[in-house]
């Protein structure tokens, strides 16, 4: 299977945040402008709250989830297999570093990094690409 999970790791370089490295790789398979994706999951970087919330790379794969799953506001009747989706991806990521969360991924008030930025981008993006694009990448 050809990846892109590289593709993340070259944007997260060129001053992507975690969410729009993860986001923005996939955007063209889930129907969305690059430029598009890159302003919706602007918010998402740094833990959305300045390392308190859900890792970046965490929430552009969930994002994906939602844009690749979701019927629209005219049938709203698919929340709950994104839910599903979003919850698989969450799931496998905690398990795989101990946490979701950035501030605890890097280490804030531990001084223990879990997981470098990097690192959680690659996570997310091949978590992705298990759980949502397994054919279509």
């Amino acid at each position: 299977m050809k990846t892109r999970v590289e593709k993340t790791q070259e944007l997260h370089s060129r001053g992507y945040n975690c969410a729009q490295a993860v986001a923005c790789a996939y955007c063209d398979l889930v129907g969305i402008s690059e430029d598009e994706m890159f302003r919706m999951t602007e918010g998402y970087g740094l833990g959305m709250g300045c390392m308190n919330g859900i890792c970046g790379a965490v929430s552009g794969a969930v994002t994906l989830a939602g844009m690749k799953n979701s019927l629209g506001c005219e049938n709203p009747t698919s929340k709950k297999a994104t839910y599903q989706l979003s919850g698989e991806i969450l799931k496998e990521f905690e398990e795989k570093n101990g946490s979701a969360i950035c501030r605890d991924l890097k280490g804030v008030d531990t001084g223990r990094v879990l997981r470098a930025c990097n690192d959680c981008i690659r996570d997310a993006a091949e978590l992705a690409e298990k759980i949502l694009f397994t054919k279509e990448v």
